[in-house]
């Protein structure tokens, strides 16, 4: 016992230490605390309060991750005994992830069934601020094992958002697919870890045996267990093959819930697969498994499948999840690069995608509470019936596409420049190719996005109603980021040179 006391004692210390470096994560914590308190207390008449509270809340939690952007620089810090790590690139990602949450925190209440859910909505605020945690969490994520539990906690929270609307059969069955599918990936995950636990009788990705114990495993082995690893990590990324889940859930789930697994998940689970790749991309020992052609052939299949997909579609939450299946394959595009423009190029992507997709699937909902539709060929003439909301609407997917003069397209520039930057100097051809298939689904994305605008706008229908005016909280949040979106795409360098 004597001679575990100084292990303790140091332990201890680092753990405080790490703990001034942790202050978004403690405020999240205990506003994950408050919320569900407020949630008791007050029972399901509460929404309204529950909602304030994790907005406010949440607001604290971006002046910190603002005052740990402007404090880390380019440093970084090793936290709770090497089991997180902080950094720039995390902190950015944080700041992208709490921002979106911010937003969807507004949005949840503006669906007309969800809000209508004999449940309340209380307990959904609580589930959203525990998930953003999880997400802090693997921005940061270090070890394997922070990996994996930090990827389960934002599981738990998504599994449970899907299946809110028990009531409603099409939910449910959403649900029950997602846990299922995320069930077995999440074993098949943890089955690499231990693997390269065997191999190298270590957690830490930075160690110093992790690297030399592996270059000195059997090749094929190695690159077995770091495959199963990235299945797991594909499930937040929703890249081919473990894209199969996306249509049907996000098709399933609420509208709002919808906007919260294409953006968050995505953003974090790029910032995990930073920290997963790194170690193995800049160690000069490491011969084995080829990072960037699996990541760039995953990238080229994954944006073929998605935009090829949504063409086919017609319902617009599943044009939207065939989309994003499609866009999570362009993000990959940039991160292939592993250099630091091509990183900000990512972050700066994720931002613009994350804020024109909630824009994109509010609007949906706008429609769907109005009118009472989903189907794209149900939007016949509404343009008329509704001028701002369907501009608002065209000018995010244009957005979306990557048409000038829109952050989608300074976005889709950056990462184009990016890749062609280290084409120049590697020649890989994967670059090259995943330049072509970047270029030719960027023009295949215009055949689905235009089905929106062309029936709105250009084919007419009988038109009975007034305006419903009840969600007009939708088209402000939509006309906000639709105003926000061609201002970056006029003046990007406003924002990424923060990137």
């Amino acid at each position: 016992m004597n001679r575990l006391l100084p292990n303790i004692t140091a332990l201890l210390s680092d753990a405080l230490g790490s703990v001034t470096y942790f202050m978004p994560e403690v405020y999240l914590t205990v506003l994950f605390i408050l919320v569900l308190v407020t949630d008791l207390l007050f029972g399901k008449n509460s929404a309204k309060l529950c909602r304030t509270v994790a907005v406010v809340g949440l607001i604290f939690v971006l002046v910190k991750d603002f005052e740990q952007f402007t404090a880390i620089v380019n440093g970084s810090r090793l936290l709770f005994n090497n089991m997180l790590l902080l950094h720039r690139p995390a902190v950015v990602f944080k700041l992208i992830t709490d921002l979106l949450a911010l937003i969807i925190l507004l949005y949840i209440p503006w669906d007309h069934r969800l809000a209508a859910h004999k449940k309340g909505l209380s307990d959904m605020y609580t589930i959203v601020i525990g998930s953003v945690l999880g997400l802090h969490l693997m921005a940061m994520a270090y070890n394997l094992l922070a990996v994996y539990l930090s990827i389960e906690f934002v599981s738990l929270a998504s599994y449970l958002l899907v299946a809110y609307r028990t009531q409603n059969a099409f939910s449910a069955e959403a649900a029950l697919k997602y846990v299922l599918f995320g069930a077995a990936t999440s074993a098949v995950m943890l089955y690499g870890i231990s693997l390269i636990y065997g191999f190298t009788g270590t957690l830490d990705l930075f160690g110093s045996h992790m690297g030399e114990s592996l270059a000195h495993a059997n090749p094929l082995a190695v690159s077995f267990a770091q495959v199963l690893v990235l299945i797991g990590i594909g499930l937040k990324l929703s890249y081919v093959p473990v894209h199969f889940w996306v249509p049907d859930v996000y098709e399933g789930a609420a509208t709002p819930v919808t906007a919260f697994l294409s953006t968050l998940p995505k953003v974090a689970g790029f910032a995990l697969l930073v920290n997963f790749v790194q170690p193995f991309v800049f160690y000069t020992g490491w011969q084995g498994f080829d990072f960037r052609l699996v990541l760039s052939a995953i990238g080229i299949v994954t944006m073929v499948a998605g935009n090829f997909a949504a063409v086919i579609q017609t319902n617009v939450k599943r044009i939207l999840a065939y989309s994003g299946i499609g866009h999570t394959g362009f993000a990959l595009m940039a991160f292939v690069t592993f250099t630091q423009q091509g990183l900000s190029a990512l972050s700066y992507y994720l931002l613009m995608y994350g804020l024109a997709n909630i824009a994109a699937l509010a609007l949906a909902n706008y429609f769907e509470n109005a009118e009472g539709i989903t189907d794209v060929k149900q939007y016949k003439g509404l343009g008329f019936k509704y001028p701002l909301a369907s501009v608002s609407f065209v000018v995010i997917l244009i957005s979306l596409t990557g048409i000038p003069i829109s952050a989608g397209f300074t976005a889709k520039l950056f990462v184009f420049s990016a890749t062609y930057g280290v084409y120049q100097q590697t020649h890989d051809i994967w670059l090259l190719a995943l330049m072509i298939t970047g270029a030719v689904t960027t023009v295949v994305g215009l055949f689905y996005y235009i089905k929106i605008p062309l029936n709105l706008f250009l084919r007419r229908s009988e038109l009975l109603l007034s305006e419903n005016r009840w969600s007009y909280n939708l088209v402000i949040l939509s006309t906000i980021v639709a105003v926000v979106l061609i201002v970056f795409g006029i003046f990007p360098n406003a924002l990424i040179k923060f990137m």
